[in-house]
């Protein structure tokens, strides 16, 4: 059993810094729309880790003017804290709030059996805000314990919208200036990428090198008890640095030595789970063929570069794919979408959005066009995609070029990346 006195000088101090955290200035995210304050229903914010969770759930409660709890289970000093305490823990909220209908818990994935609290906490009517960092545990846990009785609500790194929130860069002015200024901001978010932090942070290198290594070490060998773990380091600083891309298991097992692609196939689950990536399937009407040389993006491209052993450099054209690949999970996930890539022996589309069976959208990504064989290339992608799956928008994203055009009959817009991400 906790020490009740412990418990309150930690909770007291976890109260005091989210105080102070709540006088600064929010970037409004667009997920905040998402989260149902009178619901009967846990709000579960899932999201890699430092992309914003926690200060998007206070922004949410702070504008709302409710009372509230806070539990920050990520705190050090509560590592040895088990479900047998999480009463004790609430005894001492209640203790230094007063009465509160609302609790917000940070990285509740990080005791066990959690569930069962928060389903005592829904049972007596408390609206329960939850953050996490593990999609499979919080979903796999949420699905058998709080079956109909949670919302997932998922989190990205900054948007390049929010990235000009931040940076206090007009989004929508049509004056010269105002335009060359919105395009010099995504030359930077374009390397620097949507972490809130990195954006007050000259230095980036040892912010993103600490962060993936919370991540592989706490998140993912802790937690799964992965055996190997040099093997499964290494592994993963490689996946980073060829992503995006397709990923063989049978290639990983034979480059890092491990004795089973099952194993390598389990261990980019646990990295995909942890949000360090995000792996795209490829387009199949056959279920089973959906399954096959999935791709794997990083989750930001701040991933890319900023890392021990990285050597990508600009990278231009896979970090604008990237960007582009982030932004359709942003707006797919939260509309019930599903988003794949599309390929056939003559030509490849980098993403398909579909809606229900129905293929939407295809859309091609190319940092630059200009070159007759590039631009003939990319078509030829649309066109593939437009001959097999009949899409109603065929979309050609590029750094800079706006037009339309038109092949083999089918309408093509060619819109740069930083005006199509702030539609």
């Amino acid at each position: 059993m906790a020490d009740l006195r412990f418990l309150e000088e930690v909770l007291s101090d976890q109260k005091y810094e989210i105080e102070l955290k709540a006088r600064k200035r929010f970037v409004y995210r667009r997920e905040e729309a998402q989260i149902e304050l009178e619901s009967p229903l846990a709000q579960v914010v899932i999201g890699v880790r430092r992309c914003g969770k926690s200060t998007m759930c206070l922004n949410v409660l702070k504008n709302a003017g409710v009372k509230f709890g806070y539990v920050n289970f990520d705190d050090e000093r509560l590592d040895e804290i088990t479900s047998h305490d999480l009463n004790d823990i609430l005894e001492v909220l209640f203790k230094i709030n007063g009465e509160f209908n609302y609790l917000f818990i940070d990285e509740i994935q990080n005791i066990p059996e959690w569930y069962l609290f928060v389903n005592r906490l829904l049972r007596r009517e408390v609206h329960v805000i939850i953050t996490g960092s593990n999609a499979k545990l919080l979903s796999g846990e949420l699905a058998t314990h709080l079956t109909g009785r949670h919302k997932p609500i998922y989190l990205y790194p900054f948007s390049f919208g929010e990235f000009c929130d931040w940076k206090n860069v007009e989004t929508t002015g049509l004056a010269t200036h105002l335009v060359a200024k919105r395009r010099a901001a995504f030359d930077e978010y374009m390397k620097q990428g949507g972490f809130p932090e990195l954006l007050q942070l000259t230095n980036h290198r040892p912010y993103i090198d600490a962060l993936v290594r919370n991540i592989v070490k706490r998140d993912i060998e802790q937690r799964f008890r992965i055996a190997h773990k040099v093997e499964f380091e290494q592994m993963t600083q490689h996946v980073l640095n060829v992503a995006p891309g397709i990923i063989s298991d049978k290639s990983l097992a034979e480059s890092f030595g491990i004795a089973s692609p099952h194993t390598v196939k389990k261990y980019l689950g646990y990295m995909q789970e942890a949000f360090l990536i995000s792996e795209l399937k490829k387009f199949s009407f056959k279920s089973r063929q959906r399954f096959v040389q999935e791709k794997a993006y990083p989750i930001d491209v701040a991933l890319m570069n900023n890392r021990q052993d990285a050597f990508a450099g600009e990278n231009l054209g896979p970090r604008l794919e990237t960007i582009v690949y982030i932004e359709l999970l942003r707006r797919c996930v939260s509309e019930g979408k599903d988003v794949f890539y599309y390929a056939d022996r003559s030509a490849e589309c980098d993403f398909v959005i579909c809606d229900r069976g129905k293929v939407e959208t295809a859309i091609q990504v190319s940092f630059d066009i200009s070159a007759p064989k590039t631009r003939k290339r990319e078509i030829n992608g649309l066109l593939a995609a437009a001959g097999k799956l009949k899409p109603e928008r065929l979309l050609l994203l590029t750094d800079h070029e706006y037009s339309d055009t038109e092949a083999d009959g089918h309408p093509i817009a060619i819109r740069p990346v930083y005006e199509w991400t702030l539609e």
